[in-house]
């Protein structure tokens, strides 16, 4: 048997990089020493390293290997179906969903002759919109020209399924068929994830993450389930408040209405959260 998917992560801080590194090493042969003893096949030639960071690993950056092979920092690897690079751009996450998505298209418009509608709407969301939404929560914060990319998957979907022609307005055609637009699907995503941690719902590493506000006197806002949305001086670099689930969601989560920050039902939340943001995107 084969083991896969097993992660490590580690934290370089300063000039400790090889130290670390040693740290590292013992902790590869120690897992190679489990893996052997529950007799599973280490394959250390199917071991992928990203470097996070700017910059990459130096040239005196020593290198860790893993059963004699020596793991040389890749420039992207794939962790539980998505594409990651050294910067997290995301850009070959996007490339390669869009790149997929439309093939799938192209599949189902061969089939739409002899499909019902409601048949043609369940291939389109099976093969495509599941595609946009999978782990579409890493997209939040990213640069216009990438989240345009998936919109075009979604806007030749909404084509498809409507059968109207290529150059029609597609803005009411989404309006019609109920589908939020992309980068409203990301915000959803992202609210959902915030309320599931604020309740309890949610893993709790991101329940750390968040705070709620509460003022040093006693205000009206106190009652208004705020959270707390962290300065420059906590999160310093603008790359990094645009896009960190710290900082982004309590921003988008501040922004709703306060009746629905009190919602405490995890079903009425995604109804109302959708509607309002429905209502944001289509006036």
């Amino acid at each position: 048997q084969y083991a896969d998917d097993t992660q490590l992560f580690l934290l370089l801080d300063g000039g400790e990089s090889r130290t670390s590194f040693s740290h590292l090493s013992r902790c590869l042969e120690a897992v190679a020493d489990w893996l052997r003893e529950s007799r599973l096949w280490l394959n250390p030639t199917k071991t992928e390293v990203l470097w996070l960071g700017p910059g990459g690993p130096g040239e005196e950056t020593f290198l860790p290997t893993l059963d004699g092979v020596e793991l040389i920092p890749q420039p992207r690897v794939k962790s539980l179906g998505v594409l990651l690079d050294s910067t997290l751009s995301m850009e070959d996450q996007i490339t390669e969903v869009s790149r997929k998505a439309f093939y799938h298209l192209r599949q189902a418009r061969c089939l739409s002759p002899y499909l019902s509608r409601e048949d043609l709407a369940t291939v389109i969301h099976a093969t495509v919109t599941s595609r946009l939404d999978f782990c579409n929560s890493l997209y939040a914060g990213l640069p216009l020209y990438l989240i345009r990319k998936l919109q075009r998957v979604q806007n030749a979907a909404a084509r498809l399924l409507s059968g109207i022609p290529g150059r029609a307005h597609i803005t009411p055609v989404l309006k019609q068929l109920h589908w939020l637009p992309v980068d409203f699907r990301i915000r959803y995503k992202v609210l959902v994830l915030t309320f599931n941690a604020l309740n309890g719902l949610g893993p709790a590493y991101l329940r750390d993450r968040l705070s709620l506000y509460t003022p040093q006197r006693v205000l009206r806002s106190q009652e208004k389930h705020l959270l707390v949305v962290p300065g420059p001086r906590v999160v310093r670099l603008s790359s990094t408040r645009a896009r960190a689930f710290s900082a982004l969601a309590p921003a988008w989560w501040n922004q709703l209405p306060e009746d629905l920050r009190a919602l405490r039902d995890a079903k009425q939340f995604r109804r109302a959260c959708k509607m309002v943001l429905f209502h944001q995107a289509y006036g």
